[in-house]
């Protein structure tokens, strides 16, 4: 395990990591950027290469289906590019039909812009005769020591220490598995200090970690190591997550005061529709997170969104915060132009690269709101991908806000007519152990 340099990027009050509202659009927001860009001070980012974009009028495919979707299962890679992931050194990752492939450069991996915590992980893998590779688990972004660092779930022959489905440094598998160069699928369960692995259908690793190296966060790598490495099918579902609305009533809810709009239980779901603006938000708030939710909207290009860290709201301020958009408007018949920003993007700040919901069909949102980055599947296809680098501003809308804040929903005008239901959020550690 010897992966490339690069550092973490401290910010002011916050560890970040760096392994780790819905008015008109008053200014077109920016085109949908990855995260991919070096750092100050860091090496230039590797030339990959990607697939071709699909085609503009379609949704493409995940490989979910719609029950996994349902469940809160995104996909961590879209089969097609490299969004959402950062290489952290010079390896040649690229996608080939439908794969993340490498075979040339120094040992170095190439993992999640977005930090995780506890979660469900499949994923497919392929190696070259006598290779050695990786799954990193909760890693800082340019691990140095196995037992400390991260969790790397060995991928390799049988001529290690650690065979395939070991942890390095940390537990070794009881029964070696034999040296295959077929595609194999692991099933990997991180949860608190447990980790759990099945390879191929059966149980390998059964672990829980009571050392003084334990991490509760961090990013998920692919490692190229030795020899030639392919991934497939990579697949999370986020774990230990709090429901924030029961079905029942709006128990944890508040109407924001001076609302001008309806929210309402209906069919266990919250209703909401409008005369004019107004917010549904949650008691409690939050910094770092993951949050879920699925929405369905009643009309064509509605516009209603999510806020979140946003000041507690007021007649006067109704909604200062973080807005994720839901309008599924698009134009020309082509998904990768969105109108008012598309559903998932981070309104006034971003554009959705692409509008993957329906209107009058459940479509779900996944966050992961994370320091300075943020992003957003929906349907689990990865739209969003942003790093605020503004200046820090108590309000969000002015600049780059860290502090916890509310979750809220939106009522946006007399055509609103939209249900939400399955809301529902997990707390990421603020700083890894």
């Amino acid at each position: 395990m010897r992966p490339g340099k690069l550092t973490c990027c401290v910010l002011s009050t916050f560890i970040s990591l760096t392994l780790a509202g819905c008015l008109e659009v008053e200014h077109p927001s920016p085109p949908a950027k990855t995260n991919a860009e070096p750092e100050v001070g860091q090496a230039p980012k590797p030339q990959t290469k990607s697939m071709p974009e699909p085609a503009g009028d379609i949704i493409p495919e995940t490989g979910l289906t719609p029950a996994e979707i349902e469940e809160g299962w995104i996909a961590l890679f879209d089969g097609h590019s490299l969004y959402g992931w950062k290489a952290n050194n010079d390896v040649n990752w690229h996608v080939d039909q439908g794969v993340i492939k490498a075979d040339t450069g120094q040992p170095g991996l190439l993992l999640t812009t977005s930090p995780f915590a506890d979660y469900e992980l499949r994923f497919d893998f392929k190696l070259a005769p006598e290779a050695n590779s990786g799954m990193f688990l909760r890693t800082i972004f340019d691990p140095k020591d196995p037992t400390k660092d991260c969790y790397e779930l060995n991928l390799c022959d049988t001529k290690t220490e650690f065979p395939t489905g070991s942890l390095v440094g940390r537990s070794k598998i009881k029964e070696p598995v034999p040296a295959s160069t077929d595609w194999q699928t692991f099933h990997v369960r991180v949860e608190g200090p447990q980790f759990q692995a099945s390879l191929n259908g059966k149980e390998v690793l059964n672990f829980k970690d009571t050392s003084d190296h334990q991490r509760a966060i961090g990013f998920i790598g692919l490692q190229k190591n030795e020899g030639a490495v392919e991934f497939r099918n990579i697949y999370l579902k986020p774990l230990r997550m709090m429901t924030l609305f029961n079905g029942v009533d709006l128990a944890g809810w508040e109407v924001v005061p001076g609302s001008k709009s309806k929210f309402e239980v209906v069919d266990n779901t919250i209703h909401v529709t409008a005369e004019k603006q107004g917010y549904l938000e949650t008691e409690d708030t939050w910094d770092n997170f993951l949050f879920q939710a699925t929405a369905k909207s009643n009309g064509e290009a509605l516009n209603s969104g999510y806020f979140f860290r946003a000041i507690k709201g007021t007649e006067t301020g109704m909604a200062n915060g973080y807005e994720v958009q839901i309008h599924n408007g698009i134009k020309d018949n082509d998904r990768t132009k969105p109108e008012n920003a598309g559903t998932g993007a981070i309104f006034r700040r971003t554009e959705a690269r692409r509008v993957v919901s329906n209107d009058h069909e459940w479509f779900t949102t996944t966050l992961n709101a994370y320091g300075s980055h943020i992003a957003v599947w929906v349907n689990g296809y990865q739209v969003t991908d942003w790093e605020d680098t503004r200046k820090p501003d108590e309000n969000p809308r002015k600049g780059l806000r860290l502090k916890a804040g509310h979750i809220s929903l939106q009522g946006h005008d007399p055509t609103t007519d939209l249900n939400f239901k399955d809301l529902k959020l997990s707390v990421l550690p603020a700083e890894s152990p």
